[in-house]
């Protein structure tokens, strides 16, 4: 494994530093009492810190268990509980109480539910619009085992970007995505262009998993060709020692390589850098495609 950068280590002190901080806490503990998980939290994302103390959070709903066992994922996994019927509307009092103008929310695949989770992701989307007006929503959905019923659910909610990540090339699926499938993930997204072609489709890759070059290419036009508007580009971050190795840690420059030939490619506005991650300026992304659609 490469020795580890000078900027992680930065970054892990100035988030510890800022989850230390009033407003962090503040949030944390609304979040505690509205009986919320979060993104932030169950992945480790290494700008919760900073997000947090911004009272910025991407809600996780259906709960904090995945039905699928990813090498790359700290999400837990194993059998879950059905879904809290009482959720979406509680994400929504939180929206309303926080007066957030944008708002992504994703879950853990839940491969045990007839729909994968669809009905309650509109229905969260439903009652986030209905109590507050205006807000743009972003939910980033697992690929519901390729049930386009089921991705036709979630848009027909209104969502104004729809979010699926291939997180990987192609050629490493078979080791790291168990029970997931690459061409169906790319069916996510030029689904819902074509259920939908009114509504933004974003996806994000993780860098450093042991890709070529050439596979990334491919990944960000096989991208392009689907139909995806907004894409994320960040370096992938081992959880624990027991997860997939880092096998590359991309410098900013190649970063900026990267978001460039995404760009050539015809995706309209691309985040890329080492700490981005699916959610991260969401609402920044979405104005950048906005523009252009």
């Amino acid at each position: 494994m490469p020795a580890l950068p000078d900027w992680i280590l930065r970054e892990a002190r100035r988030n510890k530093a800022d989850l230390r901080g009033t407003a962090a806490a503040g949030t944390a503990a609304r979040l505690a009492a509205m009986r919320l998980h979060t993104v932030c939290d169950e992945a480790r994302c290494p700008n919760k810190g900073r997000c947090f103390s911004d009272g910025e959070a991407t809600f996780l709903i259906l709960g904090d268990v995945c039905t699928r066992n990813c090498g790359f994922c700290a999400v837990s996994k194993g059998r879950p509980l059905p879904p809290d019927p009482g959720e979406p509307r509680r994400a929504a009092e939180l929206c309303r109480e926080w007066k957030l103008k944008y708002v992504v929310f994703t879950s853990p695949t839940r491969d045990d539910l007839p729909d994968g989770g669809a009905a309650h992701y509109a229905e969260t989307n439903r009652l986030i619009k209905e109590l507050s007006p205006g807000i743009r929503t972003e939910p980033l959905i697992p690929d519901f085992g390729g049930d386009l019923k089921a991705l036709e659910t979630v848009l027909a909610s209104g969502p104004d970007v729809l979010g699926h990540n291939l997180e990987m090339v192609s050629g490493l699926y078979a080791g790291a995505r168990a029970g997931a499938d690459y061409r169906r993930s790319l069916s996510v997204i030029s689904g819902s262009k074509k259920l939908r072609p009114g509504i933004l489709t974003k996806s994000g890759i993780m860098l450093g998993l042991g890709e070529r070059p050439e596979e990334l290419e491919t990944a960000i036009g096989d991208l392009a060709g689907a139909g995806c508007d907004l894409l994320t580009l960040g370096q992938y971050l081992a959880p624990s020692k027991g997860h997939r190795p880092v096998e590359k840690y991309y410098t900013e420059e190649e970063f900026a390589f990267w978001g460039e030939k995404a760009r050539a490619a015809g995706i309209k506005a691309v985040l890329s850098g080492p700490l981005v991650r699916s959610s991260f300026r969401a609402r920044a992304l979405y104005e950048e495609a906005h523009a252009t659609f």
